[in-house]
């Protein structure tokens, strides 16, 4: 397949500014951009989709720029119901070097920031080199805009695909951009940058866009959803990002696997071959969840996630270190043990069980486990030279509830 087939097949194409853009993606190498506004310190997993197309880019020999909108972020793109809340100039440049280094160390490629050429424009040298160019009634009738307008749009908001159109215009006088491509929400933005360059400098440039990456409930990845997986495996640890991929619905699993990975055609019709015979395996979720973890984070900690993984399913917790239990166990309830306590008292002060007659029950049910043994005696004592590491203590009680001991 040609990159043009191949982006279609994957469903990576949803907007393209011309037809020709198909022949000089074929046949030409050409420079192109993909940005994002600094809203936080790390990528999430509804960037990664996007920016994994300069990685696709590139391997068919066009040259990707990566930006941080240091400057539009301090605007901030117009969400289609409210005003964007604004983030302070500290957190923008906080934000901005988190974001800068994450894409130089996962994409490895050129990273700019749009405020190093906009921080210097002056507001009438904006409006006389760039206002001037772009038609109020044009902006209007951006959809993004044009939702806006019932329930009111600030100057600041409204000036934000300018300010795009501006960087398109600028990375192409600089460093011979021609191409944008970005997620479909921007495509209004992309295509003022169209317009300004058509305008302000008589040339064509291109624009592309992908349809957004959506979870089984078909809202897409984000932080404002609340649904955010994190590309910093401090922030998302490789074990979370491996449930949660793991766990993938059927219905979404083998357009993940077109869109946040490197596998052929060939191989992804095999896997959905065999998804379809044997969906119990989860073969498809396995892959894909191999294929993004190893990309972003290397195949150690890709085997880490698998091991830890692998380990919490037969309950042998006792194989894993302290801090690969912590990361485990994220969330669950936790308590302190300060001192030697036994295991029905334990039960009971930390709300494992309701009462000594329940505890009892699950005691004699075998239906209690420390560090993944089967405990009956409710008389057995709870203590640091019990504890993994001598740092923590896991209870299950029954086949999915865990309770994290803390020794003090």
């Amino acid at each position: 397949m040609t990159l043009f087939e191949d982006l279609k097949w994957r469903g990576l194409i949803k907007d393209i500014s011309s037809p020709e853009l198909e022949k000089k993606l074929n046949e030409e190498k050409i420079t192109f951009y993909i940005g994002t506004d600094p809203t936080a310190d790390s990528m999430h997993i509804g960037h990664f989709s996007s920016f994994l197309i300069a990685t696709r880019l590139a391997r068919y020999g066009h040259k990707p720029v990566l930006l941080i909108g240091g400057a539009t972020g301090l605007i901030g793109d117009p969400k289609p119901s409210l005003e964007r809340q604004m983030i302070s100039k500290e957190d923008v440049l906080k934000n901005v070097e988190g974001l800068t280094h994450q894409a130089k160390e996962i994409f490895g490629f050129e990273v700019v920031n749009n405020y190093d050429w906009i921080k210097d424009i002056n507001i009438l040298d904006f409006l006389r080199d760039y206002g001037k160019y772009i038609n109020v009634n044009y902006m209007l009738d951006k959809d993004i805009i044009s939702r806006r307008l019932n329930s009111g749009i600030t100057f600041c908001e409204f000036a934000y695909t300018l300010l795009q159109g501006l960087d398109f215009v600028h990375l192409n006088e600089s460093k011979g951009v021609t191409l944008q491509v970005a997620g479909s929400d921007q495509w209004g933005n992309i295509t003022t940058g169209i317009e300004l360059a058509r305008k302000k400098n008589d040339i064509e440039l291109f624009g592309m866009t992908m349809p957004l990456v959506l979870d089984s409930n078909g809202v897409k990845f984000g932080k404002t959803e609340g649904n955010a997986l994190w590309l910093d495996k401090n922030k998302t640890s490789s074990y979370e990002l491996y449930q949660y991929l793991i766990n993938t619905d059927d219905a979404c699993v083998v357009d993940y696997l077109k869109k946040l990975t490197f596998l052929t055609r060939e191989e992804i019709e095999k896997i959905e071959i065999e998804q379809a015979s044997e969906p119990e395996k989860r073969i498809a979720q396995k892959a894909l969840a191999k294929e993004v973890i190893t990309f972003l984070h290397g195949e150690d900690e890709y085997l880490k996630a698998l091991k830890m993984s692998e380990v919490l399913f037969s309950g042998n917790v006792s194989e894993l270190s302290a801090s690969e239990i912590e990361i485990c166990f994220k969330g669950v309830p936790n308590f302190d043990i300060e001192s030697e306590i036994t295991l029905i008292d334990l039960l009971i002060n930390n709300n494992i069980c309701s009462s000594k007659r329940e505890a009892r029950e699950f005691l004699n049910n075998n239906a209690i486990l420390v560090n993944g043994n089967t405990i009956n005696d409710e008389n057995f004592i709870i203590n640091e030279k019990l504890a993994i590491d001598n740092k923590v203590i896991v209870i299950r009680r029954g086949k999915k509830k865990y309770f994290l001991g803390i020794i003090k």
